[in-house]
């Protein structure tokens, strides 16, 4: 795992707003240090060199990750390509 930010705060539309170490893509599942996941990025704000993070909250009791730090997986689903189903006719 590797360490990309700490959760600033809960903003009022429910998302989470990460301040971050290291940049990241879209779509990055993030976890704390255990390996629970935590949030889901959605995008990227503010200024290239320390950008932010909103991101959704993957688990009902966020406000006890605020403040805390957050990592990455070596693999992520976002960099997964997708798989199409057949349709069925």
């Amino acid at each position: 795992m590797q360490e990309v930010g700490e959760i600033m705060h809960l903003a009022g539309s429910g998302r989470v707003i990460v301040q971050l170490s290291k940049e990241l893509v879209e779509g990055q599942i993030l976890c704390d240090n255990k390996g629970t996941r935590v949030a889901k990025v959605m995008e990227l704000i503010g200024p290239i060199k320390r950008p932010f993070a909103s991101a959704t909250p993957l688990t009902n009791s966020i406000n006890k990750f605020v403040g805390k730090r957050v990592f990455i997986f070596e693999q992520s689903t976002a960099n997964k390509p997708k798989k199409f189903r057949r349709r069925r006719r």
